[in-house]
Protein backbone atom coordinates (compact mmCIF):
# COMPACT_ATOMS: atom_id res chain seq x y z
CA UNK A 1 0.00 0.00 0.00
CA UNK A 2 1.03 3.42 -0.17
CA UNK A 3 3.16 5.17 2.21
CA UNK A 4 1.75 8.03 4.11
CA UNK A 5 3.25 11.27 3.21
CA UNK A 6 5.07 13.00 5.91
CA UNK A 7 3.69 16.32 6.97
CA UNK A 8 5.89 19.26 5.98
CA UNK A 9 5.73 22.72 7.36
CA UNK A 10 6.44 25.04 4.51
CA UNK A 11 9.27 27.38 5.26
CA UNK A 12 8.20 30.96 5.67
CA UNK A 13 9.94 33.40 3.45
CA UNK A 14 11.96 35.96 5.30
CA UNK A 15 11.17 39.55 4.50
CA UNK A 16 14.04 41.69 5.77
CA UNK A 17 12.96 44.71 3.72
CA UNK A 18 9.54 44.81 5.36
CA UNK A 19 11.08 44.58 8.85
CA UNK A 20 13.55 47.36 8.01
CA UNK A 21 10.81 49.63 6.70
CA UNK A 22 8.74 48.97 9.84
CA UNK A 23 11.65 49.81 12.17
CA UNK A 24 12.53 52.92 10.15
CA UNK A 25 8.87 54.04 10.25
CA UNK A 26 8.75 53.62 14.03
CA UNK A 27 11.97 55.64 14.35
CA UNK A 28 10.65 58.46 12.17
CA UNK A 29 7.35 58.47 14.08
CA UNK A 30 9.19 58.72 17.40
CA UNK A 31 11.26 61.64 16.08
CA UNK A 32 8.14 63.43 14.83
CA UNK A 33 6.48 63.04 18.22
CA UNK A 34 9.61 64.45 19.88
CA UNK A 35 9.73 67.42 17.50
CA UNK A 36 6.03 68.12 18.05
CA UNK A 37 6.52 67.98 21.82
CA UNK A 38 9.46 70.37 21.61
CA UNK A 39 7.44 72.78 19.46
CA UNK A 40 4.58 72.77 21.97
CA UNK A 41 7.01 73.38 24.84
CA UNK A 42 8.65 76.30 23.00
CA UNK A 43 5.25 77.80 22.20
CA UNK A 44 4.25 77.59 25.86
CA UNK A 45 7.46 79.33 26.94
CA UNK A 46 6.87 82.21 24.51
CA UNK A 47 3.17 82.52 25.30
CA UNK A 48 3.77 82.46 29.05
CA UNK A 49 6.39 85.23 28.77
CA UNK A 50 3.79 87.37 27.00
CA UNK A 51 1.96 87.91 30.33
CA UNK A 52 4.77 89.62 32.28
CA UNK A 53 5.56 91.90 29.32
CA UNK A 54 1.90 92.96 29.05
CA UNK A 55 1.69 93.45 32.82
CA UNK A 56 4.81 95.66 32.82
CA UNK A 57 3.39 97.93 30.11
CA UNK A 58 0.00 97.95 31.82
CA UNK A 59 1.45 99.01 35.17
CA UNK A 60 3.63 101.67 33.55
CA UNK A 61 0.74 103.31 31.70
CA UNK A 62 -1.59 102.95 34.69
CA UNK A 63 0.95 104.93 36.74
CA UNK A 64 1.35 107.54 33.98
CA UNK A 65 -2.41 107.97 33.50
CA UNK A 66 -2.89 108.28 37.28
CA UNK A 67 -0.16 110.95 37.45
CA UNK A 68 2.20 108.80 39.57
CA UNK A 69 5.35 109.65 37.62
CA UNK A 70 7.70 108.42 40.39
CA UNK A 71 6.29 104.88 40.15
CA UNK A 72 6.36 105.03 36.33
CA UNK A 73 10.00 106.20 36.44
CA UNK A 74 10.95 103.16 38.54
CA UNK A 75 9.60 100.89 35.78
CA UNK A 76 12.06 102.31 33.23
CA UNK A 77 15.20 100.43 32.21
CA UNK A 78 18.64 101.70 33.26
CA UNK A 79 19.28 103.15 29.80
CA UNK A 80 16.07 105.22 29.89
CA UNK A 81 16.71 106.35 33.48
CA UNK A 82 20.18 107.43 32.33
CA UNK A 83 18.58 109.79 29.78
CA UNK A 84 16.10 111.38 32.20
CA UNK A 85 16.24 112.39 35.81
CA UNK A 86 13.21 111.56 37.94
CA UNK A 87 12.17 115.24 37.97
CA UNK A 88 12.79 115.64 34.24
CA UNK A 89 10.72 112.56 33.45
CA UNK A 90 7.90 113.80 35.68
CA UNK A 91 7.76 117.20 34.01
CA UNK A 92 7.96 115.62 30.56
CA UNK A 93 5.01 113.31 31.32
CA UNK A 94 2.96 116.20 32.74
CA UNK A 95 3.48 118.30 29.59
CA UNK A 96 0.09 118.81 27.89
CA UNK A 97 -1.64 117.02 26.36
CA UNK A 98 -1.29 114.50 29.15
CA UNK A 99 -2.06 110.79 28.93
CA UNK A 100 -5.63 110.19 30.06
CA UNK A 101 -5.96 106.52 29.12
CA UNK A 102 -4.45 103.71 27.09
CA UNK A 103 -5.23 100.41 25.42
CA UNK A 104 -2.72 97.62 24.84
CA UNK A 105 -3.21 96.53 21.24
CA UNK A 106 -0.55 93.85 20.74
CA UNK A 107 2.26 92.13 22.64
CA UNK A 108 5.13 90.16 21.14
CA UNK A 109 8.13 88.49 22.74
CA UNK A 110 11.32 87.44 20.96
CA UNK A 111 14.91 86.61 21.74
CA UNK A 112 17.57 88.89 20.27
CA UNK A 113 21.24 88.11 20.77
CA UNK A 114 20.30 85.60 23.45
CA UNK A 115 18.29 88.14 25.47
CA UNK A 116 14.50 88.11 25.71
CA UNK A 117 12.84 91.33 24.57
CA UNK A 118 9.25 92.35 24.25
CA UNK A 119 7.38 94.85 22.15
CA UNK A 120 4.03 96.28 23.16
CA UNK A 121 1.86 98.28 20.79
CA UNK A 122 -0.25 100.65 22.86
CA UNK A 123 -2.91 103.17 21.87
CA UNK A 124 -2.42 106.26 24.05
CA UNK A 125 -5.41 108.54 24.65
CA UNK A 126 -4.60 112.14 25.50
CA UNK A 127 -6.50 114.99 27.11
CA UNK A 128 -8.55 116.77 24.48
CA UNK A 129 -9.54 113.56 22.67
CA UNK A 130 -6.40 112.82 20.63
CA UNK A 131 -4.92 109.34 20.44
CA UNK A 132 -1.88 107.70 18.90
CA UNK A 133 -0.33 104.25 18.66
CA UNK A 134 3.16 103.76 20.00
CA UNK A 135 5.57 100.82 19.98
CA UNK A 136 6.99 100.31 23.45
CA UNK A 137 10.13 98.20 23.86
CA UNK A 138 10.27 96.08 27.02
CA UNK A 139 13.55 94.44 28.12
CA UNK A 140 14.48 91.92 30.76
CA UNK A 141 16.78 93.58 33.25
CA UNK A 142 17.83 92.33 36.67
CA UNK A 143 15.27 89.53 36.66
CA UNK A 144 12.29 91.75 35.85
CA UNK A 145 10.81 93.39 32.79
CA UNK A 146 11.40 97.14 32.28
CA UNK A 147 10.09 99.75 29.86
CA UNK A 148 12.87 100.99 27.58
CA UNK A 149 13.08 103.52 24.81
CA UNK A 150 10.77 106.48 24.28
CA UNK A 151 7.25 105.61 25.50
CA UNK A 152 5.70 108.87 24.30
Amino acid sequence: MGRQQEWHHTARRRRPLRAGVLIAGLGVGTCLIGVAGLAVWNAQVVLQSDGPVRETADRFFRDVAAGDTDAAYERLCAEARGRWSKAGFGSWVRTPPQVSGYEIVDVSVATRSGKPTGTVIVRINRDGGGSEERELPIVSEGGSWRVCGDPF
